[in-house]
């Protein structure tokens, strides 16, 4: 097959779909998972999120670019999304936050991206058939060897079973103080801490950590492979499980044990997305690969709790099987999309957990009460 004029990148799908384009970022091939976010605004929140580990993101908003990057709007510092693929070419940054253009900050992350691409026919594709695992190729020559890109596509093994947790979580405890940014003020700095939480970094957003310092929470981050007698010797008034890649079960390997001995310690518990998934692999449910997954900003879900209905900000591509929850254990949110679970709560226990992001980074701010529902519950059990 011949690139057409002026193209300089190629989407290569496992089943040989061909989707050719504009380079952007870093002109290097990468492989993983390509998925779709729905998302209007935030990418560089998306493209920082350690969640994404392995995938390639498909931006279904047309126009990325328009707010550019700073140093602020970060998630981690060291991004583990694969690449980027967009329908227009990057916009021209206006907005008084941005340091710098999305296509510099790309490059300095050594992250490739695609432009020109029909994302929505690529994102029907997705919805319809599942996320396909692809090659995302930058070579601003125009030259492309598709027979080995494909095969490069068709050997990578694919998320399921895959333990990303322990590639993206941190190597060493350590504290944390800040607090969420304020216009004006940028962010600010926990200084009288009323609270003592440790959180098993499983790849965790920095902006999780910052709507726990607010509410008067120091932090003690621990790494994803942390012991519960790790975890406990710090004498935490509640526990956290962080959002991260992969499958849980793989990463459940290591960290169900640990889960299961907090949970007989009785602290309060609380996960979020993939400690979420955790937890109930330690409670006795079963986690499944989804068919898509949910990414965006725009998911609503009830919570049966309140019989409110809230806007939130997703990235998963597994979930907990609802029928498999055990004695016990409810479920108390739900997606209005599919039905499926999104929340539970151990009855008679101070745990709970969640699917989606409640630190709306990016997002709709609708969920944050989910934070002082934990500080409310270690504020019980002092």
């Amino acid at each position: 097959m011949t690139p057409p004029p002026g193209a300089t990148a190629v989407v290569v799908l496992a089943d040989g779909s061909v989707f050719w384009g504009r380079g952007v970022g870093a002109a290097v091939t990468t492989v993983g998972e390509v998925c779709f976010n729905t998302s209007m605004t935030g990418y560089q929140e998306i493209m920082t999120d350690p969640s994404y580990a392995g995938q390639i993101i498909t931006f279904t908003f047309p126009h990325v670019g328009n707010v550019g990057t700073n140093p602020e709007d970060v998630e981690t510092t060291t991004p583990a999304a694969r690449g980027c693929i967009l329908r227009e070419d990057i916009t021209e940054p206006s907005n008084f936050r941005a340091t710098q253009h999305l296509d510099d900050w790309l490059k300095a992350q050594n992250l490739p991206g695609i432009s020109g691409v029909d994302t929505r026919q690529l994102t029907q594709r997705i919805r319809n058939e599942g996320a396909p695992n692809g090659v995302l190729c930058h070579a601003p020559d125009g030259k492309f060897d598709l027979p080995a890109l494909l095969k490069m596509a068709q050997n990578w093994p694919g998320l399921e079973g895959m333990d990303l947790a322990k590639d993206v979580s941190c190597t060493q405890t350590y504290d944390w103080d800040e607090t969420l940014w304020k216009l004006g003020e940028g962010y600010g700095k926990l200084t009288d801490p009323e609270f003592h939480v440790v959180a098993v970094d499983f790849g965790v957003k920095r902006n999780i950590l910052r709507n726990l310092a607010s509410l008067g929470c120091k932090v003690t981050v621990v790494p994803a492979t942390a012991t519960a007698e790790d975890i406990l010797r710090h004498e935490p008034d509640g526990v956290f499980l962080s959002n991260g890649p992969g499958d849980p079960a793989a990463t459940g390997v290591y960290a169900v044990p640990m889960i299961r001995d907090i949970l007989a310690s009785g602290k309060p518990l609380f996960g979020i997305c993939l400690g979420h998934q955790m937890l109930s692999l330690a409670l006795g449910a079963k986690t499944t690969k989804m068919h898509l997954g949910h990414r965006g900003a725009n998911h609503p879900i009830k919570d049966l709790t309140t019989n409110k209905v809230e806007i939130t900000s997703q990235n998963h591509g597994f979930v907990v099987d609802k029928e498999s929850l055990p004695d016990g254990v409810e479920g108390t949110h739900f997606s209005l999309f599919d039905g499926s679970l999104a929340g539970i709560r151990v009855k008679g226990k101070p745990v709970f957990s969640v699917q989606y992001h409640p630190e709306a980074s990016p997002g709709p701010q609708d969920s944050h009460y989910l934070f002082q529902r934990f500080v409310d519950l270690m504020k019980s059990a002092k």
